[in-house]
């Protein structure tokens, strides 16, 4: 069981959605992810957003004229998405088992971003074999994209998966550390509690 699941009982997409939206209500701005890709690889290009829950960042990206599909296994966070924007592909899918080919999907991405501290909230085990499905569906040189928690401050969850650790899954599957930041705005990392990482195949 994914320690997400564990966490919300996979029952929460109405309340991430609605905590969220209040957030962009306030004048906070909610769309860090969908801009750091963006400044990443030009409008047109291909991006699966891997454990994409209600959309938020996929939903930006394709507004900027990105070709996005969306996977997660919470069905209540890709009910909302749907709902949000139901002329996107959106589809249910363990990431651990993730083949695109089985869901028509081609494996040609130029962007995948997994945002969301996906990898903490993964089943403890299942990090190594996500990250190489996710290599495996990008194109040669396309770029994997993952910010997550590294401490409690930054966690719903304790801690699990170390840069060290994540680094080590990503050199396994074929992927080269290309640059790290502290924050989705682009902040140098220098250590601490959260971490973005671009590898590239």
């Amino acid at each position: 069981m994914s320690r997400w699941r564990e966490l919300t009982g996979e029952t929460s997409g109405e309340d991430y959605a609605a905590r969220f939206a209040a957030l962009a209500h306030s004048g906070k701005d909610v769309h860090g992810e969908a801009g750091f890709c963006a400044a990443l690889v030009p409008a047109g290009a291909r991006v699966l957003d891997a454990g994409c829950g209600t959309g938020r960042v996929m939903i930006r990206l394709a507004e900027l004229g990105y070709d996005c599909v969306g996977v997660d296994l919470d069905a209540s966070m890709l009910a909302v998405a749907r709902q949000q924007a139901p002329g996107l592909p959106w589809f249910q899918a363990d990431l651990a088992a993730f083949e695109p080919d089985l869901l028509g999907i081609a494996a040609d991405f130029d962007l995948v971003v997994a945002a969301g501290n996906i990898f903490p909230l993964l089943a403890a085990g299942t990090e190594a074999t996500v990250v190489r499905r996710l290599a495996e569906a990008l194109r040669p040189g396309g770029l994997l994209v993952a910010g997550f928690g590294l401490d409690e401050a930054h966690l719903p969850v304790p801690p699990g998966i170390t840069l060290p650790e994540y680094d080590d899954c990503c050199a396994a599957a074929g992927l080269t550390l290309v640059d790290r930041f502290a924050t989705w705005d682009a902040a140098p990392y220098a250590g601490g509690g959260y971490a973005v990482s671009v590898h590239r195949r």
